[in-house]
C-alpha cells in the first residue's frame, strides 16, 4: 500500500462557507487566536500488520491540542463524525466555532455539513489543489509520526490505537512543550485561559 504524500507547511488562509457548495466567501487568517473557535481536522494513516488504521483529529488553534481524535480501519464520514462528537462532548463550542478541513469528499459530503449544522459551527475548507491551508493539522500529523508512530511497528490494530491514545492524552496534550506557546503545553495554555475568565 502506497501512502499519500506529504504536503508542505506554511501560513495560509482559510475559504468559509455555511453550506456544501462552498461558494466565494470571506478568507480567515490561519491563526484564529480565540480559545475554542477554531479547529482544524484531517485523517492520516497508521500501518500496522493487519493493515493500515485511520485516525482523524481535530486540533484547536489557540491551544494546539487535539481536542478530539477517532481511529478505524476505514477512512469514511463516521470516522470524522466521531473526532468532532468527542471534541463536542469535553468543549462547550461557541455560536461561531470555525471546523476546518481539506477538500476531501468526507468533508464535502452532505452527511458530515449535516452533522456541524447540528453542532451549530461554521464550515471551513482549504483551496482546491493547495495543501498548504490545512498546514496545522498536517504538522500535528508529522509530530506524531516522528515521535511515535516511526519509532514502533505495531503487530494489531489494538496495539496501534493503545499507542497513539497514550500519546495525545499522556504527552502530546500535557506535557509536550510548543515553541509555537512561548514553549508551554497545551494543557498549560488551556488552564491558564480559564483562569484568566474566573479572574475577569
Amino acid at each position: 500500500m502506497k501512502p499519500p504524500p506529504a504536503g508542505r507547511l506554511r501560513r495560509a488562509y482559510l475559504h468559509l462557507s455555511r453550506s456544501t457548495a462552498f461558494q466565494k466567501g470571506t478568507y480567515l487568517n490561519i491563526n484564529y487566536p480565540l480559545f475554542l473557535r477554531s479547529w482544524h481536522t484531517d485523517i492520516t494513516y497508521i500501518p500496522t500488520w493487519e493493515g493500515w488504521v485511520f485516525l482523524a483529529t481535530l486540533i484547536d488553534c489557540h491551544t494546539k491540542a487535539v481536542t478530539g481524535w477517532a481511529m478505524d480501519d476505514n477512512r469514511k464520514t463516521p470516522l470524522i463524525e466521531t473526532s468532532i462528537e468527542m471534541a463536542a462532548r469535553n468543549h462547550q463550542l461557541a455560536e461561531d466555532t470555525i471546523f476546518h478541513s481539506d477538500r476531501d469528499s468526507n468533508y464535502t459530503s452532505a452527511q458530515f455539513a449535516n452533522t456541524l449544522a447540528e453542532l451549530g459551527t461554521r464550515q471551513s475548507v482549504g483551496r482546491t489543489g493547495i495543501c498548504f491551508d490545512n498546514a496545522m493539522a498536517e504538522s500535528f500529523f508529522a509530530t506524531i509520526k516522528n515521535e511515535c508512530v516511526h519509532r514502533t511497528v505495531y503487530p494489531t490494530h489494538e496495539h496501534a490505537y493503545r499507542d497513539i491514545a497514550r500519546y495525545i492524552e499522556v504527552r502530546y496534550n500535557t506535557k509536550r512543550r510548543h515553541s509555537g506557546l512561548g514553549y508551554r503545553t497545551p494543557r498549560e495554555v488551556h488552564d491558564e485561559y480559564l483562569n484568566q475568565q474566573l479572574a475577569a
